[in-house]
């Protein structure tokens, strides 16, 4: 007897649980021993891309769970498509729901718009994880009383048109989960114009919204949730932001999205603004700053950065910040960039992804574009010490900026450069251009030397 099957069972059933079911079946061949052995695994992972016909994935399916009966099951992972009988997708699921399933993980790919999934699963007593996936729409069951999930500590839904047909804004939805710690929500749509993100045990929530199906940009979104660590929010700019209750958040990854339109009303002068043009609220994106001025973390979306111009007088101190990352792009404004780093006295480490963006006369002396006597000194008071710069394709306005930062950041000890990994450069495919370049930066007559790296994405 091999040393693997004179295993116990539930050590050889563990074994198998890291195995899809369709791995684990092939076992049944080693011997009498292992022919079972595969039903005993609490984990049911099925995907019907592994199987030549959707007939022979769903007789396989049946006869699995014909043969583990009612024993418990922990994980149900299914990965399905059109050809699938949807009717039969929901009696696999119900199966598992009746057995007591903790995480439920379905990616199911459904043209049909009246698909719906099984009403026992948003009543479950039992599930703790709930991850919902799909190319189409996945419909919510109707009514707030129709989901209560009392265990759920984890949800995910990720869909090009998830469709939460429940007649509920977010706050109610998510009292749905009285439990629930981390939740993603990707592509979503806002039910209302005003709308409160609230949860008293919520600790990691990343929200990519799409606006609302009626008007672009929301009329109110408001953070009440006073133990999130982590928030990642991708949205059109709301016209307010009321009530951001966020006292132990750590990390925020904040992406504001503005049209090319809007873009160009931030620009120009407030007078040429009708009275109801939604660009005239985008000020009020600073109360949004200002509930989240304790993170340790933060990361800006270059439309974030565009909106910020406009609340550059009242930016917030962010006392405890230590790590800053900028994503950059060659049509959205610096202008908030020297209030953003003047106001942030602990930073330690900056990061930005792509040195171009729109000239403007309001940059400050965050960058060399524009010769001016008075620049401002937002970057001779900042105390970062490691800069890091993403997407470097060795041009000379690239190369200018660096030896800008290098001249202004007093404290600066270490600057890593690393080389664009899509755009052909030459710096990728010659090493003595790469090590020209890296001489030159060093030549750089700045006053505070520090290591300086050139390297590889």
């Amino acid at each position: 007897m091999d040393l693997l099957s004179a295993l116990p069972d539930d050590v050889r059933s563990h074994i198998l649980s890291f195995l899809t079911t369709k791995e684990a079946a092939l076992t049944s061949v080693l011997s009498k021993k292992w022919r079972y052995m595969f039903t005993r695994v609490p984990v049911l992972d099925v995907d019907d891309s592994n199987f030549l016909h959707p007939r022979i994935f769903m007789a396989f399916v049946d006869r699995v769970l014909s043969l583990q009966g009612d024993s418990p099951i922990e994980r149900f992972t299914l990965k399905c498509e059109d050809g699938v009988d949807p009717e039969r997708v929901n009696g696999w699921i119900c199966n598992a729901l009746r057995r007591g399933v903790s995480e439920l993980d379905l990616s199911i790919n459904f043209e049909d718009e009246d698909y719906l999934l099984p009403r026992e699963m948003f009543v479950s007593e039992t599930l703790v994880k709930l991850k919902l996936t799909s190319e189409f729409g996945l419909h919510w069951w109707v009514g707030a009383d129709a989901t209560f999930l009392p265990l759920l500590k984890t949800l995910r839904i990720a869909s090009e048109m998830v469709s939460m047909d429940c007649d509920v804004n977010m706050e109610r939805f998510l009292a749905c989960f009285p439990v629930l710690e981390e939740a993603e929500l990707i592509s979503m749509d806002w039910v209302d114009p005003v709308d409160t993100v609230s949860s008293s045990t919520l600790k990691k929530l990343t929200v990519h919204a799409t606006g609302m199906k009626t008007v672009q940009n929301p009329k109110s979104i408001s953070f009440d949730a006073p133990n999130l660590r982590f928030l990642a929010y991708s949205d059109w700019v709301a016209e307010d932001y009321p009530v951001v209750k966020l006292s132990k958040l750590d990390v925020a990854r904040i992406a504001l999205s503005v049209t090319d339109d809007q873009t160009r009303k931030i620009r120009g002068p407030r007078k040429y603004l009708s009275e109801g043009d939604v660009v005239r609220q985008f000020g009020n994106v600073v109360k949004l700053m200002i509930g989240i001025r304790d993170v340790r973390e933060l990361h800006l979306h270059p439309d974030t950065l565009e909106v910020l111009s406009q609340c550059c007088d009242s930016m917030p101190v962010f006392n405890n910040l230590k790590m800053l990352i900028i994503t950059s792009d060659e049509d959205r404004g610096w202008q908030a960039m020297p209030a953003l780093l003047r106001n942030c006295p602990q930073l330690e480490f900056l990061l930005i992804k792509g040195l171009v963006h729109h000239v403007t006369k309001q940059c400050g002396d965050a960058c060399d574009c524009i010769h001016k006597k008075h620049k401002g000194r937002s970057l001779k008071s900042c105390p970062v010490k490691m800069f890091v710069i993403r997407g470097f394709t060795g041009t000379m306005k690239e190369m200018n900026m660096i030896e800008h930062f290098l001249d202004y950041f007093p404290c600066l000890e270490e600057m890593n450069i690393y080389i664009e990994e899509d755009v052909p450069t030459p710096l990728k495919y010659d090493r003595q251009f790469a090590e020209r370049v890296l001489e030159m930066i060093e030549e750089f007559d700045y006053s505070y030397k520090c290591n300086v790296q050139l390297l590889d994405e």
